[in-house]
C-alpha cells in the first residue's frame, strides 16, 4: 500500500532523476566525489540523494525518503548531511527541487565576494544579483538558516568558502539555474580581468522580465528559453 498522499510512480520517478542528475553534476564540474546533493519534493515527503555514496554507485533504492519533519521513511542509505538546508527551503518556499553544488567557480567567487552581481540579463532568472551566505558549517542549522533567508527571494543563493544551493520547480529547472550560476560566475571572474565590469540595473533587470513576461505570457521563465 502506498504513503497515504503520495503518488508512488512519481517517488519511483523522482529516485531515479535524482540517481541520474547526479551523475551529471560530476560531468558537468558542479561536483566532485560524493560532495553536493538534490533533492525532490513528491506530496509532503522528500526524496534526496544519500550522504557518504559515489554518485555513479548510487542506486534508486539508496535513495531516502523523508517527511518533513525528518522522519526516515525509506532508502537503504544515510540521508545527506545537508538535510536541514533541503528541508527548510522546502517549508519556506514553494519549490519542488532543490540542487546544492560545490561548482568551482561559484566557490572560488564566494571566497573574496558579497555578492554575484547582475553581470548578465539572465540573472533576473535568479530573482536578480546573488548574496553570498557568510560561511557556517556543512549540515548546520546556522547553514540551513542562512540559506533560508537569500531563498525568501531569489532561486540560489551562494555559501561562503562550501558551494551553492538553488531550487525550482523542477529538478530540471533548479539543476539548470545551478549551471547558469555557475556560468555567470565565471563570466564575473573573466570579466574583472578587463577592468571594472558595469553591472545592470535594478531598473535594468525590471525591464527584462517585464519583457519576458510580455513575450512568454506566463511560459517557461527566462533561463528555461528567453534569450
Amino acid at each position: 500500500m502506498g504513503r497515504v498522499g503520495v503518488d508512488e510512480r512519481e517517488l519511483d520517478h523522482a529516485r531515479r532523476d535524482l540517481v541520474a542528475y547526479g551523475v551529471r553534476m560530476l560531468e558537468d564540474g558542479l561536483a566532485v566525489g560524493t560532495a553536493g546533493n538534490l533533492s525532490v519534493r513528491v506530496g509532503d515527503v522528500v526524496a534526496i540523494s544519500p550522504s557518504g555514496i559515489l554518485y555513479r554507485e548510487i542506486a534508486p533504492e539508496d535513495v531516502c525518503v523523508v517527511s518533513l519533519d525528518g522522519e526516515k521513511l525509506s532508502g537503504n542509505a544515510t540521508v545527506s548531511s545537508e538535510w536541514p538546508m533541503h528541508s527548510g527551503i522546502y517549508r519556506s518556499t514553494d519549490a519542488r527541487a532543490v540542487v546544492h553544488t560545490h561548482s568551482a567557480e561559484v566557490v572560488a567567487l564566494s571566497l573574496s565576494q558579497s555578492e554575484l552581481p547582475a553581470v548578465h540579463y539572465v540573472i533576473a532568472g535568479l530573482g536578480g544579483s546573488v548574496p553570498v551566505v557568510d560561511y557556517v558549517r556543512f549540515g548546520s542549522e546556522g547553514l540551513a538558516e542562512g540559506a533560508i533567508s537569500v531563498m525568501a527571494s531569489r532561486n540560489a543563493a551562494i555559501l561562503q568558502n562550501h558551494g551553492a544551493v538553488t531550487r525550482g520547480a523542477t529538478l530540471q529547472q533548479a539543476y539548470e539555474r545551478a549551471l547558469l550560476l555557475e556560468w555567470l560566475a565565471k563570466v564575473y571572474r573573466l570579466s574583472l580581468s578587463y577592468g571594472e565590469p558595469r553591472i545592470l540595473s535594478a531598473d535594468e533587470l525590471a525591464e527584462v522580465e517585464a519583457e519576458v513576461r510580455r513575450r512568454r505570457y506566463g511560459g517557461p521563465s527566462l533561463e528555461d528559453g528567453a534569450r
